[in-house]
């Protein structure tokens, strides 16, 4: 019971705090974000104060689920003037709840596709789901890298392959279900047959591949880029299509100073915006910006939609032991 009265004088506290900056108006920003990494943040928020110094920026950092949850639940009394670094599902779940305004940054250079077609969110950066490989043992296998996915369902590469379970990491789940869109459970009853370990992190699998625990190490890019840069035997490899999650802001219908969340996605999709975080993420959508080219990256789209908690129960009684 005590636990629950701090609780509840927590929340009031916090909505006090949240509707006195609704109130104020002005030069405020707050800004929701599933965007975790601190130096990130004061990286974009130095970059934005150098063209509006008189602008105080507030964040509030949380997971992908709670900010959707965060701003649906106040619709009635919005809180945040933007949003950021939040995935392409959210922002879909966010557009159908009627919580985001229409609004297309001002001076961006980013292409069409990266756009919402109705015009509600852009799309900033991308994660790609890519392969560690640690040529040191793959040579000592007599191994070449896979080309492609089919490839890496061989029987060649068996108990060669680590992996985030779908049913415990976001990059595990996106690499599933883009394989289930693709190629069906057929395919991944196959692949299932190769793989060493499932772990519970995304970037585990590409630590392993540095460490030379596996061959192959299926994460995300940035994953893979830490193992190279810390110059361990590891290569950053693609297949013929990849899987990715698309991380995007957009404006809050209704939002207490939209004119300053304007200013922050304006900032977001300028190459002022894409040269701050760039050194943060793999993939710009700005062109010439991050540590991937998409030009050399064929990048896949779901062809139906995806229901994650069925394909969670789905895959959790095909493969979980």
């Amino acid at each position: 019971m005590k636990k629950m009265v701090i609780s509840a004088v927590a929340m009031c506290a916090s909505a006090l705090l949240f509707a006195g900056n609704a109130a104020a108006g002005g030069n405020d920003l707050l800004v929701y974000t599933a965007a975790d990494d601190g130096k990130l943040h004061a990286a974009l928020t130095d970059a934005f104060n150098k063209m509006y110094p008189d602008i105080k920026v507030e964040q509030v950092i949380l997971s992908t689920g709670p900010i959707t949850e965060k701003t649906i639940a106040e619709r009635e009394n919005p809180q945040a003037d933007a949003i950021y670094g939040v995935n392409s599902f959210a922002l879909d779940q966010l557009k159908n709840a009627g919580v985001l305004e229409p609004y297309a940054p001002k001076g961006s250079k980013i292409p069409a596709q990266f756009m919402d077609s109705d015009g509600f969110f852009t799309h900033h950066w991308l994660t790609l789901m890519v392969m560690a490989v640690n040529t040191k043992l793959m040579d000592e296998k007599g191994k070449q890298v896979p080309s492609s996915w089919q490839e890496l369902a061989s029987p060649a590469y068996k108990d060669m392959i680590t992996i985030a379970a779908p049913t415990k990491s976001g990059t595990g789940l996106t690499i599933f279900t883009t394989l289930k869109d693709a190629y069906g459970w057929e395919y991944i009853d196959k692949l299932d047959k190769n793989i060493f370990q499932y772990n519970s992190s995304g970037s585990a699998a590409g630590r392993q591949a540095g460490a030379g625990e596996t061959a192959i190490g299926l994460t995300y890019d940035t994953a893979v880029i830490n193992q190279v840069n810390a110059g361990l035997p590891v290569k950053l490899a693609f297949f013929d299509m990849t899987p990715n999650v698309k991380e995007g802001g957009a404006l809050v219908l209704g939002a207490p100073n939209p004119e300053n969340g304007k200013k922050w996605l304006d900032f977001m999709a300028s190459p002022a915006g894409a040269a701050a975080y760039a050194p943060f993420v793999g993939a710009a959508t700005t062109p010439g910006y991050g540590k991937i080219d998409l030009k050399d990256v064929s990048l896949w789209e779901y062809k139906a939609p995806v229901d994650t908690a069925a394909f969670k129960r789905e895959w959790g009684k095909k493969y979980e032991k």
